[in-house]
């Protein structure tokens, strides 16, 4: 991690002509089951990893922002007014900075001056390991250090999700910057999205470990369907307050979605809700079995989840589910299914630590053979949330 940290102030130096004051570091993350549940106010079951964002900054005298990335060279450093709110053109990453910056405004956080800074990020981009979050919450994170604000973190999570939703226009739940912002080291949060009440539960695994693993195939979720899933299961909803009091489908039980789906009158957005009260049931019950120390139904529900995920809520996709399906397959494997929005991105499976090297090769091979390249794997550890790695000077 230094060494990440002596490069990225080594590029700082090069294109500022100073060394920067702060570094930081924001995850990327999983979830382990609860997928297209946050926005539908039921129950996630996300983590924190060690892959993520790495930042280093300093504050200006003047109202200047500046930004680089080692990722995106091609974009240059990218300058605008800390007061300048117009969106800037669609492939610059300078737009989740400006939406989380206005978020804080929002909120009555006021910035008299601007600053630079130099991000280098590990999580493959459009992986589905929300690489979008970890750099939100790591601007939300900078900026609490460069203007010594006093933010509650949960504010600084809905900052995240504001920029995302308001200003870059994807309508994403709040698991994402909440299990970044909240992440711990060897726990997973069990979050009500209706209520946000949630509970730290420590990962356990024993003799298994979660494996991710990458399709390689980018997706953006802006141009991807899951905008359309949110307005699938909004309607779903208006058709069912009619009968029931609800204001999400994370409101209902099994049975009563039974009762009450013939009401909702297009075939497809009853197969949407299906997935998601039902996907909410999967995630309460996986952190019971988790608990109970019962790997095994875990990753029986994991399976029945990515089964949902692709036949009810059609987001799963031929990589994703070559991905899955086949890991599910091998010997040593608990469960296996698809995490994120989906469409591309990654899925996780849960493997007996001797196995991992059979599930590469066997997975590998299958997915090269249908999709004609390779996936990539990497054993997923649990890590803590964005924070303020230090003072740069602590270097010297």
């Amino acid at each position: 991690m230094t060494n990440v940290y002596e490069k990225l102030s080594q590029v700082f130096v090069n294109k500022f002509n100073h060394m920067p004051s702060d570094k930081f570091f924001s995850p990327g993350r999983i979830n382990l089951i609860g997928e297209h549940t946050d926005y539908n106010g039921g129950h996630v079951f996300p983590a924190s990893i060690t892959l993520g964002t790495y930042g280093v900054a300093s504050a200006r005298s003047d109202k200047q922002v500046k930004l680089y990335s080692t990722n995106f060279v091609e974009q240059g450093v990218i300058s605008f007014d800390i007061d300048d709110e117009t969106k800037m053109s669609n492939a610059s990453w300078g737009n989740f900075v400006k939406g989380v910056l206005q978020a804080m405004k929002g909120y009555g956080n006021h910035f008299t001056y601007g600053f630079e800074l130099v991000i280098e990020g590990d999580i493959p981009n459009g992986s589905g390991l929300s690489s979008s979050s970890s750099l939100e919450l790591l601007i939300g994170v900078m900026a609490q250090k460069l203007y010594n604000l006093k933010i509650p973190r949960l504010q600084l999570v809905a900052c995240g999700q504001r920029a995302e939703n308001d200003f870059v226009g994807v309508n994403t739940g709040i698991m994402d910057q909440f299990a970044i912002g909240f992440g711990e080291k060897e726990h997973a949060i069990y979050l009500d999205t209706n209520t946000m009440i949630y509970e730290m539960v420590p990962i356990h695994l024993g003799e298994y470990v979660v494996v991710i693993m990458n399709t390689n195939k980018r997706r953006e979720l802006a141009e991807s369907k899951y905008n359309e899933r949110v307005r699938e299961t909004q309607e779903a909803v208006y058709q069912l307050q009619k009968y029931l009091k609800i204001e999400f489908l994370g409101e209902l039980d099994g049975p009563t979605f039974e009762k009450y789906a013939h009401f909702i009158t297009n075939k497809t957005v009853v197969k949407r809700a299906r997935h998601a009260v039902y996907e909410n049931e999967r995630t309460k019950s996986a952190v019971k079995a988790l608990k109970a120390n019962d790997l095994t139904a875990f990753g029986q529900l994991m399976n029945a989840s990515h089964k949902s995920l692709k036949e009810d809520y059609e987001v799963t996709g031929i990589e994703l589910d070559t991905l899955a399906e086949t890991a599910q397959g091998i010997s040593g494997v608990l469960g296996a299914r698809m995490t994120g929005a989906g469409f591309g991105g990654c899925a996780i499976a849960l493997v007996h630590h001797d196995s991992v090297d059979a599930l590469e090769k066997i997975v590998g091979k299958k997915y090269e053979s249908v999709m004609g390249y390779a996936p990539s794997f990497y054993v997923a550890n649990i890590g803590k949330g964005a924070h303020w790695v230090g003072a740069i000077q602590e270097d010297k």
